[in-house]
């Protein structure tokens, strides 16, 4: 089957939307409950459970419980990888009314939520699956009647704090790994996502999870979010977001119990492209791709384009051309590529930032200055000088700052100009020149004559103020687990 297969206006008339929070394994009602508008054409979906402090307490209660008490952190590895790709299966087998979900609660074309979000979510189960079973610990060498044993842990109680722009995707990263490991989990969806998550949770019961293990609540971040922060009994907090929660985030624990936190933060990734990229048509489209996929909501998005001065005309008439491609619709309709901004506060944002940058000087190559109306934003692209807000500021929305530079030297500078560090991309057929530029950049990942690939097999992360810690990979088990020593005397 195909996305173009489906009827999916028709379909979101008749889809089944949970009503409460996740908790112990069942939909249970919260402390308030809240209208759930789909920021497609405004209409209010249906109504949540809308969890408070409280409702988290009880939530962490839970996880607790099932942690000290329950069946998962003793259960062995093998079997918990088993687990998950039951869950991987089912999340597969529902793909349609997740998807429709993630388009309708947070605005993501329904091509990109079936065909993107919910392979990342799917592969990602899978991954940690396969995984569960394949760290082992040490047994470093001793003297002559010592015997010393180095084992891994489970951590204890996960709180996930995720984000809207890629609820199921950035979900699975955290949440996989610390289940793989035999934590429980306490995941607090976005205010703009609160719907796809908790469907996946009812699936990890029929999967196998004991209840009590993985628990999703919605609610308010300065309210579940800071409570979650500040709960003695968590562990480990792992958080997506924007670098100013991050810092509250490091607050909580520090004024608690001091419990790890990791942190996935902004960026505004520099895209270079020197006159020797082995294609600039290539580039160049994938410099559009890089600025208005998901309407340029992505920490990663390439929103810097910085172009050497000899081939700059070339390569932003190019751009121009391929945003045409990128102008937003209708999210259910299968043919769109781009849909609205998840809400209004975001859209009023980015409208008046490109406003301010427009009057610090910034020329218009494509895009209106009003920014289009409602929700619906046009890709939009500024030629810019180094000091413009355009340059600096992350706005998470479909807007391209282009700049010139002229000279290996001042690329490397213009794209470490910034207090993010969480991706950059060098276009070049020069291998030493790729190699140089690499090292060069401050940055969690660096892409070479492409954008935003890789798989689960990598680690995903930033330096600076784009946080620490990774998901993906073998490496986020370390953000999971403890090492355990028993030291033997055996003599």
């Amino acid at each position: 089957m195909s996305v173009a297969d489906v009827d999916w206006i028709a379909l979101a008339g008749s889809v089944s939307l949970p009503s409460g929070v996740f908790v112990g394994g069942e939909e249970r009602p919260a402390s308030d409950v809240r209208e759930i508008v789909t920021p497609r054409d405004g209409s209010v979906l249906g109504k949540l459970a809308w969890a408070g402090a409280a409702d988290a307490d009880a939530a962490v209660a839970v996880a607790r419980r099932a942690f000290d008490h329950g069946p998962w952190p003793r259960t062995p590895a093998r079997e918990r990888g088993e687990t998950l790709l039951r869950w991987a299966d089912l999340v597969e087998e529902h793909r349609d009314e997740l998807a429709l979900l993630v388009t309708l609660e947070m605005g993501k074309p329904i091509r990109h939520a079936w065909e993107i979000e919910l392979r990342a979510l799917i592969r990602c189960l899978r991954f940690y699956g396969g995984l569960a079973d394949k760290t082992s610990g040490e047994v470093p060498p001793t003297g002559p009647g010592e015997l010393a044993i180095v084992t891994r842990e489970p951590a204890g109680v996960v709180a996930a704090v995720v984000p809207w722009n890629f609820p199921l995707t950035i979900g699975g990263w955290k949440m996989a790994p610390a289940l793989a490991a035999g934590c429980t989990v306490v995941l607090k969806t976005a205010e703009q996502s609160s719907l796809s998550m908790q469907r996946v949770a009812s699936l990890g019961v029929r999967a196998g999870l004991p209840p009590g293990v993985f628990n999703v609540l919605s609610g308010d971040g300065a309210v579940v979010g800071r409570r979650l922060g500040e709960h003695p009994d968590v562990d480990v907090l792992t958080f997506t977001g924007s670098t100013p929660v991050g810092r509250h985030f490091l607050r909580y624990a520090g004024d608690s119990n001091l419990k790890r936190v990791h942190l996935e933060l902004g960026g505004k990734s520099p895209n270079i492209v020197f006159p020797d990229a082995p294609s600039l048509e290539v580039a160049a489209s994938t410099a559009a791709w890089a600025g208005f996929f998901n309407a340029g909501q992505m920490c990663t998005a390439g929103s810097r384009l910085l172009v050497h001065r000899s081939v700059a005309d070339r390569v932003v008439d190019l751009v121009v051309e391929a945003a045409a491609g990128w102008q937003p619709g209708d999210p259910l309709l299968a043919g769109t590529v781009m849909g609205p901004l998840v809400d209004r506060r975001a859209a009023d944002r980015v409208r008046e930032r490109v406003g301010v940058g427009l009057a610090q000087g910034g020329s218009l190559c494509a895009g209106s200055s009003g920014g289009g109306a409602g929700l619906y934003f046009p890709p939009t692209v500024v030629s810019v000088g180094r000091t413009n807000v355009l340059s600096w500021e992350e706005l998470f929305g479909p807007v391209l700052a282009v700049q010139v530079f002229d000279d290996e030297e001042s690329a490397v500078a213009m794209a470490r100009d910034t207090e993010f560090g969480l991706a950059a991309a060098v276009w070049t057929g020069d291998l030493g020149r790729a190699h140089r530029v690499s090292r060069a950049m401050r940055a969690g990942t660096v892409w070479v004559n492409c954008y935003e690939e890789g798989d689960m097999t990598v680690p995903f992360g930033g330096v600076k103020l784009s946080g620490s810690g990774r998901d993906k990979s073998r490496h986020a088990l370390d953000q999971y687990t403890d090492l355990r020593t028993v030291w033997i005397n055996h003599g």
